[in-house]
């Protein structure tokens, strides 16, 4: 199992829905990094958006006041052109001893698309289509850099050689839709072999089958139990259509984007939980709801369905779910409330249906991340550990017969 935990680049508190007690200074940023780092995640998701620090310059920041955390940077296709991103991406990978992981994020909001002038706002499934062209160039790029040269008329670097393997896989040139690539290209060699690990989001078909022929992660939104495993066999059938079309069986992990909240008793947690919310004006709960609504983003509306679905539960979803938070924040609002114990049990019930990879968060995040290091890590290090003992036990079992 992987862990990541979240950074708050526009800023931080104890409540949502109102004004953050804590701004999003350097010295702060880095602080809830160093504290992660020191609980045992091993990455931490930047995110993007209008209201956010640029994820960039943040995981740059970032790399440079930690020895092992891991920036999981956003990159938004269509707005920064592919091989640019690419020399981004290498030159992140190489300052930071190859630690580097991007995050290919097609949508955020409408609203905030038409801010930044992208063509393709309002066009969800061509968002995607652009996003597999992007990638592909980036990966090309990566696989066909000419390394660094202290002159341009210098002959071509080590990295074509160093990455010949993966480039002689690949005609040097493509030709598509919204992208065109002709290789090599001159741009710093990644650290990383062939090229920094791809996360990607999304519930609709088109990002699940985005997901498969380029994502190294595909990272899901919280839900309840069943959800999870009803998205997970949906790409499984895809991953088998594209194994038909292609011969080709790429591995996929699994991730989740959720929060969490721990305390010694259950009691306390949940009083917790609604103390998040309870400064929240009503209208701001208006206002968020509407503009919800107006998302064109498959994984925004099964939070909406969610949050309706479980309003007149209390919000309550599942044994120490809930999604009261979602009234007011978008994306993976759900929460995971309870003691330690409890926490870890439904992080494994999550990974016994495959997800291995979690990003998580919980208010304020400095002091949340101390205490899910300190009191569930080790629990949940303890029971995977067991678990794939046993695993391997039943499959040493099980090879005797055949």
């Amino acid at each position: 199992m992987k862990f990541g935990w979240f950074l708050p680049t526009a800023g931080d508190g104890k409540y949502v829905g109102v004004a953050p007690e804590r701004e999003p200074s350097l010295d702060y940023l880095v602080q809830v990094a160093q504290t992660a780092e020191t609980a045992g995640f091993e990455f931490v998701l930047i995110p993007t958006g209008g209201a956010c620090l640029d994820a960039w310059v943040v995981g740059s920041a970032v790399m440079s006041h930690t020895k092992t955390l891991r920036p999981l940077v956003a990159i938004r296709p269509g707005l920064v052109t592919p091989v640019l991103a690419a020399r981004m991406g290498a030159a992140l990978d190489q300052l930071s001893g190859g630690r580097a992981m991007i995050n290919v994020v097609t949508g955020s909001s409408v609203r905030d698309l038409e801010e930044l002038g992208d063509p393709l706002a309002h066009a969800h499934d061509e968002r995607y289509e652009r996003a597999s062209e992007y990638m592909e160039v980036m990966k090309r790029s990566w696989t066909q850099s000419t390394g660094l040269n202290l002159t341009e008329f210098a002959g071509s670097g080590s990295g074509a050689e160093a990455n010949g393997e993966a480039a002689a896989d690949q005609p040097s040139e493509f030709n598509g839709k919204y992208y065109n690539f002709k290789g090599p290209v001159g741009m710093p060699e990644t650290v990383q072999k062939p090229y920094p690990p791809f996360y990607l989001g999304g519930s609709s078909p088109i990002a699940k089958r985005v997901a498969v022929e380029h994502a190294d992660t595909f990272l899901m939104w919280g839900e309840p139990h069943d959800w999870i495993q009803e998205q997970i066999e949906e790409i499984e059938v895809i991953r088998e259509q594209i194994k038909e079309e292609t011969g080709q069986d790429r591995q996929l992990r699994y991730g989740m984007r959720a929060q969490v909240l721990i305390r010694d008793t259950e009691e306390e947690a949940w009083t917790a939980a609604w103390e998040i919310i309870s400064k929240v004006p009503p209208e701001a709960i208006e206002k968020a709801k509407a503009a919800f609504a107006e998302t064109d983003a498959t994984n925004q509306r099964r939070q909406n369905e969610l949050r309706e679905l479980s309003e007149k539960q209390q919000f309550v979803v599942g044994p120490n779910l809930w999604t009261g938070l979602s009234v007011v924040r978008s994306g993976g609002a759900i929460l995971i409330v309870g003691t330690a114990e409890q926490v870890a049990e439904r992080l494994m019930e999550y990974g016994d249906l495959g997800v291995t990879t979690f990003i998580l968060s919980g208010y304020p995040h400095l002091e949340e991340a101390e205490i899910f290091g300190r009191t569930v890590m080790p629990i949940i290090r303890e029971k995977w550990k067991t678990r794939q003992k046993k695993h391997q036990v039943t499959t040493n079992q099980l090879s005797k017969f055949n």
